[in-house]
């Protein structure tokens, strides 16, 4: 890779990463079976999230694994799934998840195995 080339894509990263500082995440509400949110992408983030991430006949984002919305800086807990798009504001994602939801629990190392 060339030093133009590496300049261009620490810009486009820099960018990158102003934008996801700029993703709003909205207050949880609920219902009898699902806690919800919405996240508000910035629209220039929007324009970056790759092609494949949209139906083609719509135009608007297709439901978004989560490594998926992952992947284009959304940091959320864990449960999480993205359920709807709202084709009027594409930039507003719609999650949920189980109003019961419990994260699995973490595989704790021992202060003895950490220290091999």
């Amino acid at each position: 890779m060339d030093a133009a080339t590496a300049a261009k894509e620490q810009e486009e990263q820099k960018k990158l990463d102003e934008y996801i500082e700029k993703i709003h995440y909205s207050d949880r509400y609920t219902d009898d079976l699902y806690e919800y949110r919405h996240v508000i992408l910035p629209k220039q983030l929007l324009r970056l999230v790759p092609k494949q991430f949209f139906n083609d006949d719509q135009g608007t984002l297709r439901l978004l694994s989560e490594p998926e919305w992952r992947g284009i800086g959304i940091t959320q807990s864990l449960g999480w799934e993205h359920y709807e798009v709202h084709a009027p504001e594409p930039h507003v994602l719609l999650f949920r998840r189980p109003k019961d939801f419990v994260p699995p629990p973490q595989h704790a190392t021992s202060k003895a195995s950490r220290r091999r």
